[in-house]
């Protein structure tokens, strides 16, 4: 994808490089694939209506391969909570992660969801949380901000919580203590931002479609399209695409910079520190 003959290409896929501007990200397909406006505003209504009794929620397996994944460090704050936190531990044998029932009762009664990365950045399980009206919780930017472009708000905190994994594990930050003190008012603007995200992360039935409302898919025609023109301008212009470093392509994406930022050492690639 990085040989010049395909500079121009535009490849989608499920997590995209930080490093490569062309490639990007679109959502993981979920468990629901409306075939109409009504039935994805029944869920949206549906989600807002919901009691949660947790704060917080995680599902998922310590990564023990990982010495710098924070994993084991969620597992044991979610079990220090007591009954603020839901835990459902994936481990090996165990076939509760992949019953689309367990998971979306958990997320649906849940206000906060944990995301860590796993093996990579991304989870689908972002998306399973969105869906449920759950608010993510995300500690490394690559797993969201630096990915979804089309599909999530810029402003990464009008619908999420942002905990930088370094604090987890250096610094033994209390989750619980940081989400409870988030203000109501706040929690509940959230909850609304990310039910509203609901139809952009869904891939509606292509055999019916939504009329007034953008899926997934569309967004992403969108996108495409957009980028399209972007690129012959820039040639029009005489653009000297050259020059562009692809180091600093989530930078660029995502500030329209190539300055300092607090987030370079995520993203340092001499480290790779995979949280």
């Amino acid at each position: 994808m990085i040989l010049p003959e395909s500079r121009n290409m535009t490849v989608l896929t499920i997590e995209s490089s930080p490093w490569n501007n062309n490639d990007f990200a679109v959502p993981y397909p979920t468990y629901f694939h409306p075939s109409g406006d009504n039935e994805v505003f029944q869920w949206q209504n549906r989600m807002r209506r919901l009691r949660r009794q947790f704060l917080f929620s995680f599902a998922g397996g310590p990564r023990p391969d990982l010495p710098d994944s924070i994993r084991s460090d969620i597992i044991e704050q979610c079990q220090a909570a007591r009954e603020r936190c839901l835990l459902l531990e994936c481990i090996t044998g165990s076939s509760n992660c992949y019953e689309p029932v367990n998971l979306m009762k958990m997320f649906q009664s849940s206000t906060f969801c944990l995301q860590p990365p796993g093996d990579s950045y991304t989870r689908r399980s972002t998306f399973d949380s969105i869906l449920a009206g759950c608010i993510p919780v995300f500690f490394h930017p690559g797993s969201s901000y630096a990915q979804y472009l089309w599909h999530f708000p810029r402003d990464y905190t009008k619908y999420s919580v942002f905990i930088p994994a370094n604090k987890i594990k250096d610094e033994k930050v209390s989750i619980e203590r940081t989400l409870s003190r988030i203000p109501i008012q706040k929690v509940w603007a959230m909850r609304e931002e990310v039910i509203k995200l609901i139809p952009g992360m869904v891939y509606a039935d292509p055999s019916y479609g939504l009329e007034t409302l953008k899926d997934a898919f569309d967004l992403t025609i969108d996108g495409v399209l957009e980028r399209v023109e972007k690129i012959k301008m820039d040639i029009k212009a005489g653009k000297n695409f050259s020059e562009d470093i692809e180091e600093y392509t989530w930078k660029k994406n995502l500030f329209g910079t190539e300055g300092k930022h607090e987030w370079d050492h995520f993203f340092d690639r001499s480290k790779m520190i995979m949280y």
